[in-house]
């Protein structure tokens, strides 16, 4: 048995291992990693023999913990990095590759209808009735999409935003109010079995799911990484943020919205953002905290977009995809009885 796990900005862990009687046998560690000292891998590999195949994860970090010594170095790679490799071995956690992924980039609708889009073809893929899919967003018009635990009054300024005609609506997931108009942001959404992400910690799963956009802006020539918590950056500047929703333990819901070309002077009229929202950014207006995608390539949105897609069904495998009638109109329904209530904007006013 077979299994491989890639540290986000770290190393490469490999298992290798028989199951006998219900037990690990003949269980080999390897990567590029760093270990020293270096008989310590010995240690690892000896604190994993004979443990149940059922083991959790918790009990093969705690087992590997208990077997090396506590002045062991692990560099680029962690005990919990070893435990998600044993599990592939066993076919407990899952990689990319182990999905037919679909990835869609269709018609632009409005941010009500995005919002109930995410939240039905997630309950889709839980249900399996939907392949694990990659969608872009188109967006329709101007709008502000606060987070699930904003104050509405907070955050937006509701006399601006009618008055230049920006819909305000809330989504289903945490974090911080985006500002977008068509043709401005590139936004799009995972909905991934949660074996995925298996047993990271919803810190690293927001790594992990970010790495393959990573690799697609380096390939631009953005000096682009990842910033704890939910953040996408690059030496520039701040470029998007990331939330997450879990649905029926099977599915996680991971959408990210990038700046491409924003206005940030309307920006800062429909959105109030205080200092202590920019305290812990190193800068001191939100404004500089906007850095499009779009001066650091040169390259039409699109042309940026088809690079993403390419570059995530080369890492990731799949295949393009669509949405389906029944989707579109599950979507509808569900974006006028929820999405576009008064109730739901202002369930925190």
């Amino acid at each position: 048995m077979h299994g491989e796990y890639k540290v986000h900005g770290g190393k490469l862990v490999v298992a290798d291992l028989d199951v006998k009687d219900g037990r690990l046998a003949d269980v080999q560690i390897a990567g590029d990693f760093f270990l020293e000292p270096a008989e310590a891998l010995s240690d690892i590999c000896k604190a994993l023999e004979g443990l149940s195949a059922e083991a959790s994860a918790e009990e093969i970090i705690a087992a590997v913990r208990k077997g090396v010594d506590a002045d062991v170095a692990l560099i680029g790679f962690t005990f919990e990095a070893i435990a998600i490799a044993v599990r592939r071995a066993l076919g407990v956690n899952k990689s990319w590759h182990d999905f037919e992924w679909q990835v869609i980039d269709e018609k632009g609708v409005s941010p009500a209808m995005h919002l109930a889009l995410d939240d039905i073809l997630a309950r889709e893929v839980a249900a399996g009735l939907r392949a694990p899919t990659l969608r872009f967003w188109e967006w329709e018009r101007p709008a502000v999409i606060i987070g699930c635990f904003q104050s509405l009054k907070n955050e937006v300024d509701m006399d601006a935003a009618e008055r230049l005609g920006v819909d305000v609506v809330r989504r289903v997931t945490g974090g911080g109010a985006m500002f977008v108009e068509k043709g401005t942001a590139i936004t799009y959404s995972l909905y991934a079995p949660i074996d995925l992400v298996g047993n990271m910690s919803f810190a690293d799963s927001y790594a992990f799911l970010d790495n393959w956009v990573l690799k697609a802006l380096n390939g631009l020539g953005i000096d682009a990484f990842y910033k704890p918590l939910n953040d996408i950056s690059s030496t520039k500047g701040k470029i998007g943020g990331a939330a997450q929703k879990r649905y029926l333990g099977k599915t996680v819901l991971h959408h990210v919205t990038m700046a491409y070309d924003m206005d940030a002077t309307k920006m800062m009229q429909v959105l109030r953002i205080g200092k202590e929202k920019l305290s812990d950014k190193g800068t001191a207006s939100a404004a500089k905290r906007v850095d499009p995608v779009r001066s650091q390539t040169g390259l039409e949105r699109q042309a940026v977009i088809d690079h993403m897609k390419e570059t995530f069904l080369s890492l990731n495998g799949g295949k393009i995809g669509n949405i389906t009638p029944q989707e579109y109109a599950a979507a509808e329904e569900l974006a006028k009885s929820k999405f576009s209530s008064t109730d739901w904007l202002h369930q925190i006013p």
